[in-house]
């Protein structure tokens, strides 16, 4: 299972809304709102997680986290 902190990186990063962070990431907003939503985020590509990273100003392991699930 992937748990995400989006909220809390844009919250750090003082980024209001999802448009503010498609325009500092390139990401789509379909993306963007699998995150939020935490549907299908294992289908992301690592390519979308990394972009997000640079504008978010985080790693990858501040953005997302692998727990595993019996």
């Amino acid at each position: 299972m992937l748990k995400n902190y989006i909220r809390h990186r844009m919250a750090d990063q003082k980024i209001d809304d999802i448009t503010e962070l498609i325009e500092r990431s390139g990401v789509s907003r379909n993306s963007i709102n699998k995150l939020f939503r935490g549907s299908n985020v294992e289908t992301l590509k690592l390519d979308t997680l990394m972009r997000l990273c640079d504008a978010l100003h985080c790693n990858l392991s501040d953005l997302v986290e692998y727990k595993y699930e019996k």
